[in-house]
């Protein structure tokens, strides 16, 4: 069984989300950029997090969390290539230029073993309270 979704918002590749303005003498707020894909059964939800946000080897913590309509928990994706749920984690960056990563879904609802049925989810991705939020569709295919 094949199912797909995808990102509601924007037609581009990338949504660039700008934090408010700073006040006099604080550092600017760090960018977080979010990458809207197709959804397939997996579902990987790209970010990239700018160099600032690795300063002084500061190490942001981020969360990815999907919901359902009802804000009811669906589950956390991993950080593709560690397997580390995305649960307030400290990441780190080899580079001032920032970097990019990618959160991993399986399409299951966490702790059934059901894949998720269709209809509108949320995601959130959380960097140092920070928060960007989505909307998705998952359609099964007739």
């Amino acid at each position: 069984m094949r199912r797909f979704a995808w990102a509601m918002l924007g037609l581009g590749l990338w949504v660039l989300e700008g934090g408010v303005e700073p006040v006099a003498g604080q550092d600017p707020q760090p960018t977080i950029e979010l990458q809207h894909n197709r959804f397939n059964p997996v579902t990987t939800i790209p970010f990239k997090l700018s160099g600032q946000l690795f300063l002084k080897g500061h190490r942001p913590v981020v969360s990815v969390r999907i919901y359902n309509v009802l804000a009811q928990l669906v589950a956390i994706p991993v950080l593709r290539g560690t397997g580390k749920a995305l649960d307030s984690l400290a990441l780190s960056c080899p580079t001032q230029l920032g970097c990019a990563y990618s959160a991993y879904w399986d399409g299951f609802v966490a702790n059934t073993g059901k894949p998720a049925a269709s209809g509108v989810y949320i995601y959130q991705l959380v960097v140092d309270g920070q928060r960007v939020t989505r909307k998705i569709v998952v359609k099964q295919p007739h």
